[in-house]
């Protein structure tokens, strides 16, 4: 380990999923590191639903019994469902695949691939405010120092170690380290400070969401094995769904997604739109209307965006600070603990050489453009043809190789397979108007193949 001074060897702004995996990855390892959270937890937050791979990070933080503990709600699957005028899933397939009619449509159970790594067939659905707190106090409990209601203000970061600031009571102080990471979520603090933040021309969605109890979940249950499902429920609005997300046997996350320039103004008038948007939806709207709001509404914007580098001498980015993509497929939590998952190891190998240049973090930056990618192709594949996914999960050719990549395995492969003979499919579709599914294109994402970042 070198020997340079500084106040600790690794500072990572935010004590989110990403800072804290970041903190107990290397406070297990024997690393000094300090966790600088600008709120004091628990606090609500959206991205509710999990998916499998994060159980690998659990298990390797000696996390997994936590989770048992806290009884979240297991999630062993997915569903999709859309509005009965616009029945994007129950289609005439034309002979165009070999269906099986043994598998349950648009729905997925985890259990139907064996995942390496990953010995169980569920995840989680989990309440942040509760999740979060618990895995920062587990990598505190670890060995890594967390201070809460610590807002940093910016990093200098000169060729030198780099100096994290920040005010208490009132007066700029500051924490030396040999690598700072940013953890700090969606305010992208370096992201900001550096100017290399970059928006999504493509997905520009917004979110408002909030939690419901007594809203009956079943109605949307093929079998019982589905009843703590996350549900995907499309309208028959453009390119705008809503999730379902339990969060215990009673209470459920309801959130609308749609484009900017779906949304509405005022917060009143917000309101407003989420209602007459389930409305879009009757078989929707009544059950929410018989439920129980027990949350005010809340707010997401500015939901996709990139950076042009993700790190860089002395420091790196991991989770929603370095890249966000619409949610659809609950990709946000898996990502920030994955790239804490693989940028810890070159954190470690930077402090035992000495090297802390932009090289040193080469395979945790090469290893998360590449999953990060292949979800956002998966997902501008998924909004330009909807149907597509169904045909695809409902072909017996290619089932198992879409539910890898739902169940987040997609940082192995520069393109895998069935993504790239999805996107082949779709640019068939595209050039042939006679095509059957011509008249089922989504305009979202008309220049889907062409580079973003």
């Amino acid at each position: 380990m070198t020997n340079e001074q500084t106040d600790t060897d690794v500072g990572i702004i935010g004590g989110g999923p990403a800072g804290a995996s970041m903190a107990a990855y290397l406070a297990k390892a024997g690393v000094k590191c300090v966790v600088f959270e600008s709120e004091i937890f628990p606090r609500p937050h959206v991205g509710e639903s999990l998916v499998p791979s994060s159980t690998r990070v659990f298990r390797d933080l000696d996390f997994l019994r936590v989770m048992e503990d806290s009884k979240f709600p297991r999630k062993y699957g997915a569903g999709w469902t859309s509005a009965a005028e616009a029945p994007v899933y129950d289609h005439d397939w034309d002979g165009l695949g070999e269906l099986d009619a043994h598998v349950d449509g648009p729905n997925l159970r985890f259990e139907e691939r064996d995942q390496p790594g990953v010995n169980q067939i569920y995840t989680y659905h989990v309440d942040r405010g509760k999740f979060d707190l618990l895995l920062l106090q587990h990598a505190n409990q670890l060995g890594a120092e967390v201070y809460e209601g610590v807002r940093v203000s910016r990093v200098d970061v000169n060729g030198g170690p780099p100096a994290v600031k920040y005010n208490i009571a009132g007066r700029e102080t500051g924490t030396t380290c040999k690598i700072v990471v940013d953890a700090s979520g969606r305010r992208t603090l370096l992201g900001n400070q550096l100017k290399i933040r970059v928006r999504d021309k493509v997905f520009d969605q917004f979110a408002i969401h909030t939690w419901f109890e007594n809203y009956d979940r079943t109605t949307w249950n093929r079998n019982e094995s589905q009843k703590d499902f996350i549900f995907i429920h499309f309208l028959p609005i453009s390119n705008s769904w809503i999730w379902q997300i339990p969060i215990t046997d009673r209470i459920t996350s309801i959130g609308v997604v749609t484009q900017r320039k779906n949304f509405a103004k005022t917060r009143e008038s917000r309101e407003e739109f989420f209602w007459e948007s389930v409305g879009s939806r009757p078989d929707l709207l009544e059950k929410l209307r018989a439920a129980d709001q027990i949350r005010p509404f809340r707010e997401e914007g500015d939901y996709s965006y990139a950076m042009q580098q993700i790190v860089g001498d002395r420091w790196l980015m991991v989770g929603d600070a370095g890249r966000f993509v619409d949610p659809i497929f609950s990709t946000g939590v898996s990502i920030a603990l994955n790239s804490s998952r693989f940028a810890h190891r070159d954190i470690l190998g930077a402090l035992e050489t000495g090297n802390f240049t932009r090289a040193a973090y080469h395979t945790y930056e090469s290893t998360i453009r590449r999953g990060t990618k292949n979800w956002y192709d998966f997902i501008q594949v998924y909004y330009r043809l909807n149907v597509l996914f169904t045909y695809f999960v409902t072909d017996k050719r290619y089932r198992l190789d879409v539910l890898k990549l739902l169940q987040g395995d997609v940082y192995d492969a520069d393109e895998p397979e069935v993504l790239a003979k999805m996107r082949s499919m779709v640019s068939v579709v595209e050039e042939s108007p006679a095509h059957p599914w011509h008249k089922l294109l989504n305009d979202l994402t008309h220049d889907a193949f062409r580079p973003t970042f």
